[in-house]
This record gives C-alpha cells, sequence and structure tokens, in this order.
C-alpha cells in the first residue's frame, strides 16, 4: 500500500492536549488507546490497512506503530469511526 491514511493511536488519547496530537475531542477520546483495539475496528469493519512498526514522532519511545489505511472518505471521517468504536468498547468492559 503505497499511500492510504496514516492513524497514530494518540490521535484517539484523551489524554493528551490537541497541541500533543489529539485529533478527537474529550467526549470521545478514550484513555490510553491500544493498537489492537483499533486495528480491530478496523477488521470489523472490513476497512484494509497494515500495521507499521513507526512511531509518531513525539511519541517514538511507545513503540505503538501506526496504521496506513486504505480508506477513501475523508480522514475525519475515519477518526470519527474509530473514536465511536473505541469508546463503545470501554462501556463493553
Amino acid at each position: 500500500m503505497d499511500k492510504g491514511v496514516i492513524l497514530y493511536p494518540c490521535y484517539f488519547d484523551l489524554e493528551l492536549m490537541r497541541s500533543e496530537g489529539r485529533r478527537v475531542s474529550l467526549d470521545t477520546g478514550v484513555s490510553n488507546p491500544e493498537p489492537g483495539d483499533i486495528e480491530r475496528i478496523l477488521k470489523a469493519n472490513k476497512i484494509p490497512y497494515v500495521r507499521e512498526p513507526k512511531s509518531h514522532p513525539a511519541y517514538w519511545w511507545k513503540n505503538q506503530g501506526r496504521f496506513v489505511v486504505d480508506y477513501t472518505g475523508p480522514k475525519r471521517e475515519l477518526i470519527a469511526l474509530i473514536s465511536t468504536g473505541l469508546k463503545n468498547r470501554g462501556k463493553q468492559n
């Protein structure tokens, strides 16, 4: 996959400020989002992706990796979809 939408787990972390990389509102974020949960949401929605071992430049030590997603819609829409899935997953536990 040459091009795609790049997603980092920090985009969904409510413990971060927007200036630190969070892309969702505090209402839709989760504490310490797990890459495995993001992966399950992408699989459940049948959205093709590749998980790469590269980390967000600001959080290189976390080694959470990133996702290159083959998604044709707006990135904001994809982030909202994953954010909703993460939030719902938290309510189930």
